[in-house]
């Protein structure tokens, strides 16, 4: 997967900008959007920047600059506390060592919030804030972070690192969105520009050749949609368009068949203990997808495999679940069933690109303003101003 140029590309898909001219017909989403970026603007711009090497777990096998996690599920064995851990579908453990997925959900955060306010405001100071967090994390010796996840989602006694684990840097995909909008602002240097651009470009290679990044590819659900939603992400920021081909030619050949049934839905994710939300994340990732890859030539929102699977069926399926979640025919999900669904991204793109009014009224009637960590890593777009600029 090779960077096809060293000079940037920044490739805003036509389903963006098709996205934009609906949106100027239904509605103003900068509009829609200002007071609450604005507001968390004024939070975020007075942060310090802080990294993964803020704090560190004595279980790591990496350094002080590697990502850190333990999977969700896992817990100690009663019957052999001091043995490995066991898995317990659905259920977090709270003993488990978050502080580095929560430092990097709360970057991607005010990434996204001090981005938004720029392209709103152009007022510099946004772009130059979110410039200070962007040098830490990915250029400063003492604070950036490795670019690979050898050790995310361990568990004590069976692994100290996994393929899994890559999930945890879906929250790295809106920060790129946040690099491409701030590019004009002159916040970043251009030697600055630069490391960061290598830096993205050493963990795409990463996620695309070493085994924990095969494993995630080939995972099967949902982790394999957020496998894709990063590389097309990553590669989109770098100009590496022969990544981008490829990830339009995985979710046409692969993901889309194999994922969805005939009605919609992703079995997969209903077998699940949380069928709910995992179908929700997982039908936004997708929707991402097709946001960050369409063109007007490849129009993933349109297209339809052999046997009439596509992602607004995806859409028509969740919608009445989303409308209306006493609904929903399956299992409840064990834990946060009461916190779904929030203004799922799925509704945007779709509402935007097929011109259903219905589906852009729910968008807008959801909660903007969700705080629930559970609820917030699982949704990967969270500053949709960022995904629909021209």
């Amino acid at each position: 997967m090779k960077n096809s140029s060293i000079k940037v590309l920044i490739l805003f898909s036509w389903a963006s900008l098709l996205s934009c001219s609906n949106m100027k017909m239904a509605f103003n989403l900068n509009e829609i959007e200002r007071s609450r970026e604005l507001e968390n603007a004024t939070i975020y711009i007075a942060e310090t920047p802080k990294t993964i090497t803020s704090s560190f777990c004595e279980r790591s096998t990496g350094n002080k600059h590697d990502f850190y996690s333990e999977g969700d599920y896992w817990w100690p064995d009663e019957k052999n506390p001091n043995g490995p851990y066991i898995r317990k579908d659905g259920l977090t453990n709270p003993a488990n060592f978050t502080e580095h997925r929560e430092a990097l959900i709360h970057f991607s955060q005010l990434s996204g919030v001090l981005a938004s306010a720029y392209v709103l405001t152009k007022d510099k100071k946004y772009a130059q804030k979110l410039a200070e967090h962007l040098k830490a994390w990915f250029v400063n010796e003492e604070t950036k972070m490795n670019p690979n996840l050898l050790y995310a989602q361990a568990i004590k006694g069976v692994a100290t690192g996994r393929g899994i684990g890559i999930i945890d840097t879906v929250h790295l995909v809106e920060v790129t969105k946040a690099i491409q909008a701030i590019q004009d602002s002159s916040a970043l240097s251009t030697s600055e520009y630069n490391l960061i651009i290598q830096w993205f470009t050493n963990y795409l290679n990463w996620i695309t050749t070493h085994e924990y990044g095969i494993a995630e590819r080939d995972n099967g659900n949902n982790h394999s949609v957020c496998w894709t939603m990063q590389v097309a992400a990553f590669a989109n920021l770098i100009g590496d368009e022969n990544t981008m081909v490829f990830c339009r030619n995985f979710y046409k050949n692969t993901l889309l068949p194999n994922q969805m049934e005939k009605d919609g839905s992703f079995p997969l994710e209903l077998k699940r203990t949380k069928p709910y939300g995992y179908s929700l994340f997982n039908l936004d990732a997708m929707t991402s997808i097709c946001q960050l890859l369409s063109t007007k030539k490849d129009n993933l929102f349109t297209y339809t495999t052999s046997d009439g699977k596509n992602i607004e069926l995806g859409i028509k399926f969740m919608f009445p679940f989303i409308e209306n979640k006493s609904l929903w025919k399956y299992q409840h999900d064990v834990m946060y069933w009461d916190e779904w669904p929030v203004r799922q991204s799925n509704l945007l793109f779709g509402g935007l690109v097929f011109k259903n009014k219905k589906y852009i009224e729910l968008w807008k009637s959801l909660n903007a303003n969700y705080t629930t960590p559970e609820i917030v890593r699982n949704m990967p777009v969270r500053n949709p101003i960022l995904w629909v600029l021209k």
